[in-house]
């Protein structure tokens, strides 16, 4: 295998010297140089933890103490017993750690989703591979890009990648930069067999291929422990991993993403950033949220969305009128089959009990139904044990009067 970053990303990102701010320089004394209200924010009545986070100054642009943070914690989830997935070795046998060269943060994942599109397509030539159903975002920045899509779907048995069809098309079509797989899915709620990935890996290696495998993992830490691949993106630079503070660890306003790649990736995607993308209060609450108490803190609150989501998946399927679990048990939301009188995944009826379900009865559940393989099927996320119990009763209420109209 022959990587090279020079044949993948566009000449232009590859010469781009980044923004060069106040912030890089220096970030204490008396600073006079970023032209910043000295005097503090206008807001009265800020509390004594507002005023901690110096409102006034523009953010860490680096953001290391964070990412150090983030690869701590991975790295700990990879070299756990259990782990599905271990940190790789190099010739001598010791573990390769990933580290902040590794990362860039984002604003939520589709910062980066955004950004490697417009680093390594180029626009109105070059192509992007999605495996639908898959989530949406990819599809609308490809759009935004212009970068012409070229689909290879999911097992629509399982909802897994199909490796060997995956690579007819690449070998089939020179132009496709990079391939966005979603694991778990959304809106699956299905873990890709970490054994497909690494043969997809395995394959593109083999064909020196001139691109990215992206895997999107916001909703890995409700998968089984150590199932993420982040830690394999320094043996495996074809690999790129997103992850987000939006689900588990149950951040979702602060907006902020992660994406891991080999360095002379990373480098460049920092080099494109925004100066500032990560603000001083996203900044706070996660690395709050990445130290060692409230990481446990976010797998317990994990363990309960899995135990509840395991009650309200055994009490949903005895409803009348509801099919399938279509999806599989990897998220912390369920994918699940409407049906009609006579027993068939129905669209309508879906969309009637979604659309009385929000109206009616102030509980809003998602509709799937129009995605690849979903015919007739609702997302539902697992909610608190008071609201998993009004989704319930108002559910099987809506359906049934759906059913007898």
């Amino acid at each position: 295998m022959v990587f090279s970053i020079e044949k993948i990303v566009r000449p232009k990102i590859l010469t781009l010297e980044p923004y060069r701010c106040a912030r890089d320089d220096f970030q204490e004394g008396i600073l006079l140089d970023a032209n910043e209200n000295t005097y503090g924010p206008t807001i009265q009545g800020l509390s004594e933890e507002e005023e901690k986070l110096d409102l006034n100054r523009y953010p860490d642009p680096h953001q290391i103490l964070l990412k150090k943070q983030i690869c701590a914690y991975r790295n700990s989830e990879a070299q756990k017993p259990e782990s599905v997935i271990k940190l790789p070795t190099d010739e001598k046998g010791a573990p390769i750690k990933l580290s902040p060269v590794n990362l860039c943060l984002g604003v939520g994942s589709d910062e980066s989703i955004d950004s490697i599109i417009r680093a390594c397509v180029k626009p109105g030539k070059e192509k992007v591979l999605l495996c639908p159903p898959t989530y949406g975002m990819y599809g609308i920045c490809c759009t935004v890009n212009d970068a012409e899509i070229v689909e290879v779907p999911l097992n629509l048995e399982n909802f897994q990648i199909q490796p060997d069809k995956i690579i007819e098309q690449i070998k089939a079509d020179s132009s496709i930069k990079l391939i966005y797989i979603t694991s778990p899915g959304n809106p699956t709620a299905t873990l890709i067999k970490q054994d497909l990935i690494l043969d997809v890996l395995s394959q593109i290696e083999k064909l020196s291929w001139d691109g990215f495998l992206i895997v999107d993992e916001a909703y890995v830490d409700f998968a089984p422990v150590g199932s993420s691949i982040c830690s394999l993106v320094n043996k495996h630079p074809n690999l790129v991993v997103m992850q987000t503070f939006s689900k588990a660890f149950g951040l979702a306003g602060i907006r902020l993403g992660i994406c891991y790649s080999t360095p002379s990736l990373s480098v460049l995607l920092n080099a494109m950033k925004y100066p500032y993308n990560v603000n001083n209060i996203t900044s706070s609450m996660a690395l709050r949220a990445t130290k060692k108490e409230s990481l446990m803190n976010m797998k317990k609150t994990a363990a309960v969305i899995i135990d509840q989501r395991a009650i309200v998946l055994e009490k949903i399927l005895k409803i009348r009128g509801v099919g399938r679990n279509r999806g599989g048990l990897d998220s912390n939301f369920i994918l699940i089959e409407i049906l009609n009188k006579d027993g068939v995944p129905d669209n309508k009826i879906a969309h009637e009990v979604y659309s009385k379900l929000a109206t009616d009865r102030q509980v809003v559940v998602r509709f799937r139904g129009n995605e690849l393989g979903c015919k007739g099927c609702l997302r539902i996320t697992i909610g608190t044990p008071e609201e998993n119990k009004k989704l319930l009763e108002q559910f099987e209420d809506v359906l049934s009067h759906a059913l007898e109209d």
